[in-house]
């Protein structure tokens, strides 16, 4: 049944808009995580067709951060439940304490695709807060997340795969939603891991891997010549390699070597 005030509310372009429509989708984002007495995030509810499966299921409670005013006074008067409480915030500028008392938390969302990475950047800022979730991301950024090496493998994947597992899930069509992006969407799971290994002078190794992969096409020497690391102890056989063509293990082992 559609309310005759969902059809009443405009949809804003500056929030990246798209709402899901297509049911098994839904049932595919839940089905990939444990959701009995879960406390489950949502960010960007919209007109709350994800909203109102995951009231369906038997968790603990549901917060959902809506940045639309419009769309947050909607969902509090056609879902309003003792599981549901709505925030009418934008979700990068929310505080993480608030999350304490009831963590670990799942999230399901549909991201807006103009701010996937700053909220993913949050996940890893507050991971100590996080189960696992499945999160909608355009096809380009989930494949980037997951690469492993070769076109396409980046700072992005390296940094989100060192603190979380990832799996992608069901490649999802223009059709899902409305109104259609103009790109394919991914469902992409996650999990927050339980044991990071320490790196030396972590901030520095991070920084050391943006460098490399500054110019993804340029070699590794022609990345970092500019740069304070003294490269004398490699091979021009290594530096002669791109980003692209090494992996997180022997990136590690460069940066063992420079310190």
């Amino acid at each position: 049944m559609i309310h005759g005030k969902f059809q009443d509310i405009l949809l804003k372009k500056k929030y990246g808009q798209h709402f899901l429509t297509d049911q098994r989708v839904v049932d595919h984002m839940i089905d990939a995580v444990e959701i009995k007495d879960a406390s489950v995030i949502e960010i960007g509810p919209g007109g709350g067709f994800l909203t109102k499966s995951i009231l369906q299921c038997p968790i603990a409670r549901l917060w959902a951060f809506e940045i639309d005013s419009d769309w947050a006074e909607y969902i509090v008067e056609t879902y309003s439940c003792k599981e549901l409480t709505v925030f009418e915030q934008n979700f990068l500028d929310i505080d993480f304490s608030m999350f304490d008392e009831h963590k670990p938390w799942t999230i399901l969302a549909n991201l807006p695709y103009q701010v996937t990475f700053p909220i993913l950047y949050r996940f890893h800022q507050h991971r100590h807060l996080l189960k696992e979730g499945v999160v909608m991301v355009q096809e380009e950024v989930a494949q980037k997340i997951v690469k492993t090496k070769g076109r396409g493998f980046g700072f992005a994947s390296i940094f989100f795969q060192w603190f979380f597992d990832w799996k992608l899930l069901d490649k999802i069509p223009p059709t899902a939603f409305n109104p259609p992006p103009k790109v394919f969407s991914r469902l992409l799971y996650f999990k927050t891991k339980t044991h990071v290994p320490e790196i030396q002078n972590e901030e520095g190794f991070w920084k050391f891997i943006k460098v490399c992969f500054k110019q993804p096409r340029r070699t590794l020497r022609n990345n970092l010549v500019q740069s304070h690391y003294d490269l004398g102890d490699f091979s021009d056989e290594l530096l002669a390699k791109r980003g692209q063509q090494l992996n997180m293990d022997e990136l590690l082992h460069i940066w063992q070597q420079l310190q």
